[in-house]
């Protein structure tokens, strides 16, 4: 059979040469390109065979294939492509060309464990039984039909190493020729994955292999093994990060005698023997570390700790030591009552506070020629001693934050020159989405694609999660303080309003937003609300309760308001930066840190947010962001266990989804604002030009992509005139939404353009009369003329539904039937928001009291201000955005109790 392999590795080249071996003609090898000029194994052996080799260094580019590489490709006319090992993404164009199609193979018992770290995640989770699986490759990670399977015991002190060079080596070199020979034979079985079992996780990296302590030790034990040799299980200890190797549950014999090593979170101090580094899960079972890396990446014996951990730490010159000493007579002039200031000496224990932090910034910046530390600084290196060395590091060049690589895509409009960040943002870095998957964002004005943005995968969902986590219980975030904190938001308010042109033109690129609204709302409320809540930042405040006394005792209780921890925030793309900023600004403020799910459709003011965010000088990890599919990325927040909160914009059926998703996964509070039908009432009494004009922005604004829009008007009888709104909808200007003069552009992307036509076609044929519009307008792009149904019955399906788009709904009701229509308008599941117009002040509040809405206009309508809590009834939500309200979405409450 004509074979194509495609991969690299040794175990790469010991499947092409048993192929080559059983008969099989290898009509090319495609591996990866040489590396510091040395070539992948497999390509080497195929070139000295004579066999086609290529190093393409890669396959595809913008999310499509490259047309010359798949020519080379087809041109050799495999049968069948095997990949034993591959770390590119072969694009669909080649697993789907050969007769048999293409076969892979996975170092774990599918549907167990998918994704890239299978062996690590086999030891990680404590499997009894591992093994191998050679699948049917399709568009899924890891999904396709299985053809083999064959496992193994797995032992108690396996590695990754031992497990793949002990059995997954050459068992699944034997497998993948004898799945060859099953096809040949026309004998290869198609089995579909089943989904029960299925796990995926992501790939592990250094930064998410940090070992948690409260765990028994047998988990401890599997996360280390798991993790060796890569990328290393590891933690804090002795004021270093130290990673740990070869480690094992038998510890017979050992008696835990020796020198104490202190491990924050550790259920106790581990113990330097002279077999090992004796560790203690919190069940008190002991496990044997027999070597440790050290920061500086030297590994030695863990027996030797004490004798070596010296050797990570800098030498300093003569200068330097007299540098030392100066800093050291500024640490004794802040900290009079400590006798002596040593290596170990605390300067927060030794009753330092905040003013005093300012004084050795500033005593520092005269005794060192100028050199700028910041006070957050002192926060992250609080003994003398590590003090010292950061100091030291900075006098020398090091230790400095580089600037984040972006790579931005450029464009010059507007008579701006936009850059763009369109990759995710995890850990305050914008990196590509796992398997370097991408996707177009398109420009509604005239279909074009903008550019190609990362789209984020489950993988990515976890990795950012992590990212958010350590930034909460490890970073600098929460040991800052809350006035801090302020600043921080009151940075980030200043650079948005410094890129505000900016900003604003990319809303009306990517979604269509009218620019000069854009200024104002899109870009100028997102402003806005980041300066009111970094306001509130140092204002959360608990109380004192007076209870019952424990007499003779007494008895004092509090509250405390507390951030949750990791959220994750879902947005839609009607406005994609303000929406982003009404949860995001209270999720900061509150102390959280957060995973950011923009709408697919609409991701780059958030990527150009998260841009602002490094410039701010928050820290990283605190802010990451996901463009991706709502299915996966979406489902991945609302079901991980490591998020705290869901605060959710977008549809009342997803909303649901995510309600019960996040029950059944870790009872995660979740905040709602989901659909609306609002009603607004016009009664024959009110100033009918204000509320004509009202009328038409309560429907039109934002082109009716607007959530509070008035999905239906009820207008008394006796002033009933269609006419007067017809002749205001023809002064409107549909055009390029960056032109000045234009007030109504493109609708937000080209599914929801239809949507809005076959909404219009379900009115008219239910009965309802159109007026004018309907119809999409005659011109590149995703514009929709503004609609007008008069006519409407309350049975129709526009009646009940929203449109979402610019489409007003008239109906009459009788006039002075008050009671009567305001049950026509609270005759919906939903109750998001609703108006009235009138100059009867007791009408105005007898109907603003029986309106069952989050929200009642009167005399005016989509009047929001940062201030006020925003959210609605029924099925349009719960849980309040903006306002002092919103911060309780992010908090939680601490009770305390003394008794004295």
């Amino acid at each position: 059979m004509k074979i194509a392999v495609i991969g690299q590795s040794l175990f790469g080249q010991e499947v092409y040469c048993r192929l080559r071996e059983e008969g099989h003609e290898v009509v090319g090898v495609f591996t990866v390109p040489d590396k510091d000029g040395k070539a992948d194994p497999l390509g080497l052996q195929a070139e000295q065979d004579g066999v086609p080799v290529f190093k393409f260094p890669r396959w595809r580019a913008k999310g499509r294939a490259l047309p010359d590489v798949v020519a080379q490709y087809q041109a050799l006319g495999a049968e069948l492509n095997v990949l034993p090992f591959c770390s590119q993404f072969i694009p669909m164009e080649v697993i789907s060309a050969p007769r048999h199609g293409s076969i892979i193979y996975h170092p774990s018992l599918l549907p167990r464990h998918r994704g890239a770290s299978a062996i690590n995640w086999t030891l990680i989770h404590g499997d009894k039984k591992g093994g191998f699986t050679i699948f049917w490759a399709d568009d899924g990670l890891d999904t396709g039909d299985l053809l083999l399977q064959k496992e193994c015991e797995v032992l108690p002190d396996d590695t990754v190493s031992s497990l793949y060079n002990r059995f997954l080596f050459p068992e699944g070199v034997k497998g993948m020729v004898q799945a060859v020979k099953l096809i040949a034979e026309g004998k290869a079985p198609r089995l579909p994955q089943p989904e029960e079992g299925a796990t995926y996780e992501g790939i592990q990296r250094k930064e998410t292999a940090r070992i948690d302590w409260d765990q028994p030790a047998e988990a401890i034990h599997n996360w280390i093994r798991g993790n060796d040799k890569v990328p290393g299980a590891w933690t804090e200890a002795c004021g270093q990060k130290l990673t740990f190797f070869n480690s094992t549950l038998s510890t017979a014999g050992l008696e835990p005698e020796g020198e104490d090593l202190p491990i924050p979170g550790a259920h106790r101090p581990g113990v330097i023997t002279k077999a090992g580094l004796i560790l203690f899960g919190n069940d008190s079972r002991m496990l044997l570390v027999k070597n440790i890396q050290l920061e500086d990446g030297k590994m030695i014996p863990a027996a030797h700790f004490f004798g070596r951990a010296e050797s990570s730490a800098l030498e300093l010159t003569e200068e330097e030591l007299g540098t030392a000493e100066a800093v050291r007579g500024a640490w004794k002039r802040i900290l009079p009552s400590v006798p002596e200031v040593d290596e170990s000496t605390d300067f927060f224990k030794s009753g330092a506070a905040s003013v005093d932090v300012v004084r050795l910034v500033e005593e520092v910046k005269e005794l060192c020629d100028g050199l700028e530390l910041e006070n957050e600084d002192v926060y992250m290196a609080t003994t003398f001693g590590d003090f010292i060395q950061l100091l030291v590091r900075r006098l020398r060049g090091g230790d400095k934050e580089t600037e984040c690589a972006i790579d931005y895509v450029e464009k010059a409009v507007n008579k701006l020159t936009l850059r763009m960040p369109h990759q995710l943002f995890i850990g305050g870095t914008f990196v590509d989405a796992e398997g370097g998957k991408t996707y177009e964002t398109i420009n509604p004005t005239d279909g074009s694609a903008l550019c190609q943005v990362s789209l984020a995968q489950v993988s990515d969902v976890d990795k950012a999660v992590a990212a958010a986590k350590d930034a909460f219980e490890n970073g600098l975030w929460g040991k800052i303080s809350a006035r801090d904190r302020g600043r921080l938001l009151y940075r980030l308010a200043e650079l948005m309003e410094q890129h505000q042109e900016e900003l604003a033109t990319i809303e009306a690129l990517d979604a269509g937003a009218v620019y000069t609204l854009a200024l104002k709302t899109h870009v100028g409320m997102s402003i806005q609300t980041f300066r009111y809540f970094a306001g509130w930042c140092d204002k959360i405040q608990g109380s004192t309760i007076p209870i019952n006394q424990a007499r003779p005792n007494r008895n004092l209780t509090m509250t405390r308001r507390e951030p949750i921890g990791v959220c994750g925030i879902i947005i839609p793309w009607n406005y994609p930066l303000m929406m982003l900023s009404w949860k995001t600004a209270a999720c900061l403020a509150a102390g959280n840190t957060v995973v950011i799910k923009p709408a697919q459709v609409t991701p780059l003011t958030a990527l150009k947010f998260a841009e602002l965010t490094l410039k701010a000088g928050i820290p990283k990890g605190v802010v990451n962001i996901l463009p991706g599919s709502g299915s996966l990325v979406g489902q991945r927040l609302s079901d991980h266990p490591d998020v705290g909160k869901i605060g959710f914009t977008g549809s009342t059926e997803v909303g649901k989804h995510i309600m019960k998703s996040c029950a059944l996964s870790n009872v995660k509070k979740v905040s709602l604002e989901l659909g609306g039908k609002s009603p607004l009432l016009i009664f024959a009494d009110c100033d009918l030009g204000k509320a004509v004009q009202m009328g038409m922005s309560s429907v039109f604004f934002n082109k009716g992509e607007n959530c509070i829009a008035a999905g239906r008007l009820f207008v008394e009888d006796s002033i009933h005139d269609q006419h007067r709104v017809v002749e205001e909808v023809g002064k409107m200007k549909i055009g390029n939404p960056l032109d000045r003069d234009t007030n109504h552009g493109p609708q937000n992307h080209l599914a929801h353009l239809q949507k809005l036509l076959e909404y219009c076609q379900r009115g008219v044929e239910e009965g309802a009369t159109l007026v004018c519009g309907g119809k999409q307008v005659p011109r590149p792009g995703f514009f929709f003329e503004p609609t007008v149904f008069t006519d409407v019955q309350d049975h129709m399906f526009i009646a009940r539904e929203e449109s979402f788009g610019p489409v007003m709904i008239i109906s009459r009701f009788a006039d002075g039937d008050v009671d009567a229509v305001l049950a026509r308008a609270n005759a919906t599941e939903f109750g998001l928001a609703s108006g009235v117009f009138t100059r009867d002040i007791n009408k105005a509040l007898y109907v603003s009291d029986k309106l069952e809405a989050g929200t009642v206009f009167v005399n005016t309508y989509n009047k929001t201000d940062v201030a006020a809590p925003f959210g609605g009834f029924k099925q349009s939500g719960f849980g309040k955005d903006l306002g002092e309200a919103a911060l309780n979405e992010y908090l939680r409450v601490k009770t305390v109790t003394f008794e004295y």
